[in-house]
């Protein structure tokens, strides 16, 4: 069935035609207009002699404000910001259209951007519908217990760790091991500091407690502040000699989450899904070029993320009846809630200030997905 914008499309380009035929030319024409819109043949005739008459009828409802140019240009930075959702974007625009201005990547007059600041969380999503996607599927769990030191490790669950202070980190492992979990394969450590967010990824060639001690060790080092807290899984590859004699010995509090309950470790399990696995996805990857292929990416990535990528932190719950009312503090990135915490020193905000005004958010974003598009082409 043609939808009605395509039969008065169709009607648009035939009439001039119909009009100027003769007697036997309007009769072909006219079977062929019949049978691809369905009309009856009366209406037709009637309609490629005087046209569509217009109903005089206003459609209900305000005039669309936000159409054409605004929309392409959200839609716009909607990608480069890595597609996230409403309440991130809105109160991030008006900082990302300064910066995108600032390297040339965008040109907006007084207008458009004033419509592009103006749009409400909502009015965002209802714009952005269209180019929305769908869920990709889910991965394979690898965590193995164990079993050694656990019982010197305390555990902590997700309502026992508020500290408001940089430093505490959760940490976990995403594997890339595509539909098999069989034979060795490549491994990436996700970090993520509660206070702030902020999510260091190391790829690991296989998961074993010296490799992913290493990792740990790398991502210690990237950290703009001091590691205060490590909080794992209850894996082998965290809960070992190693791991528990380094954070005795550099005093980082240690502990682990509860078996099974991955709720105690919601900010690193958000992670592993909206920074690893929705750029990365679920094929394996086993090889020494795909490892230094993953950490090249992963490089970029940090930037991208902690600079570029605004995230909700909850400040509250509330129990209302049967449901649960969650309230979260407007959006910021990982760079904004380090410059705003009094814990962190002066000289390592300014250091930070300085490497944010060098970034690029659209060069980063481009050179990740074409590290990406080459780490695919290596797999297939």
């Amino acid at each position: 069935m043609m939808s009605q914008q395509s039969k008065r499309e169709l009607l648009e380009t035939i009439r001039p035609r119909y009009l100027k035929a003769s007697k036997r030319g309007k009769a072909r024409i006219l079977d062929e207009f019949v049978a691809a819109t369905g009309y009856h043949r009366k209406y037709a005739i009637r309609v490629l002699k005087h046209g569509r008459k217009s109903s005089g009828l206003r459609k209900k409802g305000r005039r669309k404000e936000y159409q054409g140019e605004v929309v392409a240009v959200l839609t716009h930075i909607w990608e480069i910001c890595g597609r996230i959702c409403s309440k991130r974007l809105k109160p991030f625009l008006p900082e990302i259209v300064a910066v995108l201005e600032r390297h040339q990547e965008l040109s907006l007059s007084a207008e458009i951007k004033s419509q592009l600041l103006r749009m409400s969380p909502s009015t965002i999503d209802r714009c952005l519908r269209p180019a929305r996607f769908e869920v990709k599927r889910h991965g394979l769990s690898t965590t193995k217990p164990g079993t050694l030191l656990k019982k010197a490790i305390p555990i902590r669950t997700y309502a026992d760790w508020d500290d408001a202070r940089p430093g505490f980190v959760e940490v976990d492992l995403v594997a890339h091991c595509g539909e098999s979990v069989e034979g060795q394969f490549l491994n990436t450590l996700t970090t993520t500091d509660v206070s702030t967010g902020w999510t260091e990824c190391v790829a690991v060639l296989h998961r074993s407690q010296h490799l992913v001690f290493a990792a740990i060790q790398t991502m210690r080092q990237r950290l703009p502040f001091p590691l205060l807290g490590l909080d794992s899984d209850n894996s082998g590859e965290f809960i070992n000699e190693i791991t528990y004699r380094y954070c005795q010995d550099e005093r980082v509090t240690f502990t682990r989450s509860r078996p099974y309950k991955k709720n105690d470790q919601a900010h690193v399990e958000q992670k592993n899904w909206s920074v690893v696995r929705h750029l990365i996805g679920y094929d394996r990857f086993e090889t020494q070029e795909e490892l230094q292929l993953l950490n090249s990416i992963y490089d970029d990535l940090r930037l991208y993320v902690n600079f570029f990528q605004p995230v909700l932190k909850l400040i509250g719950k509330e129990q209302v009846g049967k449901k649960t009312i969650k309230r979260y503090d407007e959006a910021a990135t990982p760079y904004q809630r380090v410059l705003r915490s009094d814990q962190v020193d002066l000289a390592v905000k300014a250091r930070l200030c300085h490497q944010y005004l060098q970034l690029n958010p659209v060069a980063l974003r481009n050179s990740i997905d074409q590290k990406v598009a080459k780490l695919w082409k290596i797999f297939r």
